[in-house]
């Protein structure tokens, strides 16, 4: 998918069109708001430099640096580019919980919690699924 496409494409687009871009089980999390298996992510216990992308977009997310190991099975990060995340208040299975999703296309990506480590006490936990790794040095 192409990050030349402007973000007014990516939120226009219909159901049926995000069907066809993406595989079944990327499609079920950020598209149908699914969540994956806690510890069963390809980025769960991946601590490589660089930063994470929106699988949807292209979005920059969350840099590397901001990463850490919540213990929760789903990858963490305790600071985000809040420009391109966007917070929902979420009350789906008689739960509170704040919903985070791509700002530029809709893109269910996780929650956000207020338990994370120092410096913001935030914990941004996050499907693998949603995210697209850029290597450091890369696009």
């Amino acid at each position: 998918m192409s990050n030349e496409q402007q973000p007014s494409q990516f939120q226009s687009l219909s159901d049926e069109e995000w069907k066809q871009r993406l595989p079944e089980e990327v499609y079920q999390i950020v598209r149908q708001k699914g969540t994956e298996r806690a510890f069963t992510g390809r980025y769960e216990k991946f601590y490589e430099e660089g930063h994470y992308e929106c699988v949807c977009c292209g979005a920059h997310l969350f840099d590397s640096e901001a990463k850490y190991n919540s213990g929760s099975g789903w990858p963490s990060f305790y600071d985000a580019d809040k420009q391109n995340i966007k917070e929902v208040e979420d009350n789906s299975w008689m739960m509170q919980r704040v919903e985070i999703v791509c700002e530029k296309c809709d893109a269910h990506l996780g929650h956000v919690f207020p338990d994370g480590p120092k410096p913001t006490g935030i914990r941004y936990c996050v499907n693998s699924a949603s995210l697209k790794f850029q290597p450091k040095g890369e696009a």
